[in-house]
């Protein structure tokens, strides 16, 4: 039978020649172009490199490439032998061909074992509706089912009931820590400086770890290698410009493209003291040393500043350096080594409490990745990664002489996370496709250190007379020369995706994923700003494993014009961190005494309706879940938190509504809409109250018991292109927007106080940032 078997296989492959191709536009790979054989029911996607592959017996076909944004391509190919195809698609605006992109990429999605993914290229971004005039990586997603925003005033966006800690977002394969600016209102990513992005919510591939919820992938552009271009736009919030040409013609590139914010200028004519403000950079060059060999270097640099008064500065922000090295070993086997180097900040000066605090976190990766087409049905993926950590956790400086704050430099952290992994993504037959490996990922926090010593390991202690959990008493310390292992940890995270194909227009599919994460996000966002401390794995604090399944069903209906996703998932997580009653996190230099650890469940079914062709396009998605965490008792004597029962978490929202609508009024004008509805997030509110001398003290009941007001409003804008002339290269387009067209107060926090006039009697006040917003924004092309 073996040999039979292997009869077939032989038989087979000399009957079979290999079809590779790679798709760009004039300078860069294009991602996830679809790939057609119009004769056979074949159809692939292209991978980052824009490579795509296919297995097919000696015959002339037809091969359609279609990409959004790009006029599709009908080439015919004959193979009497291995054949490979390079492939230039142009740039057309016309309705008619995306309308055929659509639904081919649309067919594509259908037969891939990915689920839980969410793919958008610029082009697709640049369609959905402009917020305060500029078009946003990070706007997008948060319309996209599973996924919510961190809340009003707040950075980062929550998935599947994680925390914004619990994202990995990777520009160009290196980590940015902060993914947003000014409250969350715009990404770090400036859409003129990308390509594509991809949001993997579940089914995680192997091939990523160091997170627990999900994944963001943005790649910046290359650069035009031929010609020279530059985008902009003027507007009353921000502008922003992006330049990109050759450096050597068909050989090297430039990228370079900036954003600011200025708004706060304005303030400063007016009594208001408050000010906010971004600004960032993007550069990349590339460089093609021959027909295998590809660098590439690329940056960010991205600042945040909010300042309340004269009360407090809150500054933050995100740098990245990268180099990568692309290497085409020959048609089967291609690599991929990254060196990069990120770094955030984040820094507090209190001018009230007259002391200034600053921390960041460092880290310098090193990632080889290899793909390896074994035969056009069966891939393998593999590689390795290690990351060195330098976690600052904070500096406390005096900015008065009469500050009653002293100098104190928290002992920075140190730590190495490695990982090694294998993938295989395999389609067996016409009706299975499959997606399985292996992740093995270690973690080491190292010194020089000096740790805490606890009675019993414990360094939370509970005070059973007064009922409450206090810090430990430290019995003594331990020192750890530079290099030297303080705490190991090593996990095992398996992963499997599977398709059903019924036929090209409808699959089932179901994925598993284990994530370990071993680095943590301390963040108190009941502050009047923000407050985020990274901190390492280590004796006291361990790893955070989640584990996730999902189940869903996938259609396309009228030959692509609409489609049907849904899917329902469950996670499961250990090691769950939450804080004790009053803890204190600025200065803290033993955050373990500040924390329990518990566990974490989310759950909830998710629905998307597209409508994909047409003057009228958009969706409709729907997010039902729940979001829950349990902090039990160390000991039967302990009551843990919230008497060991289950709470929700500071990320669960049961119902999340978003419907995007887009159309096309004329060549001259679109119109865009978008609404989101978003049940409260969790909060605790006091349920009674004592005096202390002399003061009113509240009484909070359980965490999360109550909910803040729902969230929602409503968003417009209108794209106006004036008259184009053939002969001009300049092209331009006016946008007016207006955010919160119905001036929804939407709740940051709601806070209680003694009324001023009536003595003895609590009001809530409800603080709301932002109302009505409106923007005009002149976009330029040249």
């Amino acid at each position: 039978m073996l040999f039979l078997l292997l009869g077939n296989t032989l038989i087979y492959a000399q009957q079979n020649y290999r079809l590779n191709g790679f798709v760009k536009d004039k300078s860069t790979p294009l991602i996830g172009a679809t790939i057609t054989i119009q004769e056979l029911t074949k159809a692939d996607m292209t991978d980052e490199n824009g490579q795509f592959s296919f297995s097919l017996p000696e015959g002339t076909y037809t091969i359609s490439i279609s990409y959004l944004g790009y006029t599709t391509q009908n080439n015919k190919v004959t193979l009497t032998d291995n054949k490979t195809l390079n492939i230039s698609l142009k740039e057309d605006n016309s309705q008619l061909d995306e309308l055929v992109i659509i639904k081919n990429t649309t067919k594509a999605e259908i037969r891939t074992p990915e689920m839980s993914v969410n793919k958008l290229s610029v082009e697709d971004v640049k369609k959905m509706p402009v917020v305060l005039g500029e078009t946003d990586v990070l706007k997008s997603i948060l319309m996209l089912p599973g996924v919510t925003n961190a809340g009003e005033g707040a950075a980062g966006f929550n998935v599947r009931g994680g925390s914004a800690g619990q994202n990995l977002v990777l520009l160009d394969d290196s980590n940015v820590f902060s993914s947003s600016h000014l409250f969350g209102f715009f990404s770090v990513f400036n859409s003129d400086a990308l390509k594509d992005l991809k949001l993997y919510k579940g089914g995680i591939p192997a091939r990523y770890g160091g997170r627990a919820s999900s994944v963001l992938e943005v790649f910046q552009k290359n650069g035009n290698i031929n010609e020279y271009h530059g985008t902009g736009g003027i507007g009353v919030i921000s502008s922003r410009l992006m330049a990109e040409g050759p450096i050597q013609k068909e050989k090297s590139s430039f990228l370079v493209a900036g954003r600011a914010s200025y708004a706060h200028l304005f303030l400063k004519l007016s009594d208001n003291k408050n000010s906010a403000y971004f600004y960032d950079l993007n550069t990349k060059l590339n460089f093609n040393l021959n027909d295998n060999n590809k660098l590439t270097f690329s940056g960010y640099f991205g600042r945040d500043v909010f300042s309340f008064a004269d009360l407090l500065k809150n500054n933050f922000g995100n740098t990245v350096i990268n180099t990568q090295w692309h290497h085409l070993f020959n048609e089967t086997l291609s690599s991929k080594l990254t060196l990069s180097y990120s770094d955030y900040v984040y820094g507090l000066d209190m001018e009230l409490a007259k002391f200034k605090w600053d921390s960041d976190i460092k880290n310098f990766q090193l990632k080889y990745d290899f793909t390896h087409d074994i035969t056009p049905d069966f891939q393998l993926k593999y590689g390795i990664s290690g990351i060195y950590h330098v976690f600052s956790p904070g500096i406390i400086k005096p900015t008065r002489p009469d500050s009653p704050i002293n100098y104190k430099k928290i002992d920075n952290k140190y730590a190495f996370e490695g990982g090694i992994y294998l993938e295989a993504e395999q389609n067996i037959g016409q009706h299975l496709s499959l997606n399985y490996g292996a992740r093995f990922s270690t973690f080491s926090n190292l010194g020089k250190e000096t740790i805490n010593l606890y009675q019993n390991n414990q360094p939370v202690h509970y005070d059973a007379t007064l009922g409450v959990y206090k810090m430990a008493d430290i019995i003594g310390t331990e020192s750890y020369n530079s290099g030297k292992s303080i705490q190991n940890y090593n996990n095992f995270e398996p992963r499997l995706g599977i398709a059903y194909i019924i036929n090209d227009d409808q699959s089932i599919k179901a994925s598993y994923n284990r994530m370990a994460q071993y680095i943590h996000l301390m963040s108190n966002t009941a502050a009047p700003t923000p407050l985020d401390i990274w901190t390492p794995s280590s004796k006291y604090i361990k790893p955070e494993i989640v584990d996730q399944v999902a189940l869903g069903y996938f259609r396309n209906f009228k030959q692509g014009k609409y489609s049907l996703e849904t899917e329902v998932f469950y996670k499961k997580g250990d090691n769950r961190i939450d804080y004790i009653d009053g803890a204190q996190l600025i200065g803290n230099d033993a955050i373990e005494r500040v924390v329990l650890v518990g566990e974490s469940r989310a759950y909830g079914l998710e629905l998307m309706v597209r409508k994909n062709l047409g003057r009228l396009t958009g969706w409709v998605s729907y997010t039902l879940s729940k979001s829950e965490q349990r902090t039990p008792g160390r000991t039967p004597d302990e009551p843990g938190i919230n008497n060991g029962d289950w709470y929700r978490t500071p990320y669960d929202k049961t119902h999340d509504l978003s419907i995007t609508g887009i159309y096309e009024l004329n060549k001259k004008w679109s119109l865009s809409a978008s609404f989101t509805y978003q049940t409260g997030r969790p909060t605790s509110y006091p349920e009674g109250r004592y005096d202390y001398l002399g003061q009113s003290v509240p009484k909070f009941g359980e965490r999360g018991a109550y909910s803040l007001p729902a969230y929602h409003h409503l968003d417009v804008s209108a794209t106006y292109i004036p008259t184009k002339n053939s002969n001009r290269k300049w092209q331009s387009e006016w946008v007016f927007g207006i955010y919160n067209l119905y001036g929804r107060a939407n709740a940051a926090s709601i806070s209680f106080r003694e009324n001023k006039d009536y003595r003895g009697q609590n009001e809530a006040v409800r603080m709301s940032i932002f109302g009505l917003v409106p923007s005009v924004t002149y976009n330029f092309k040249f």
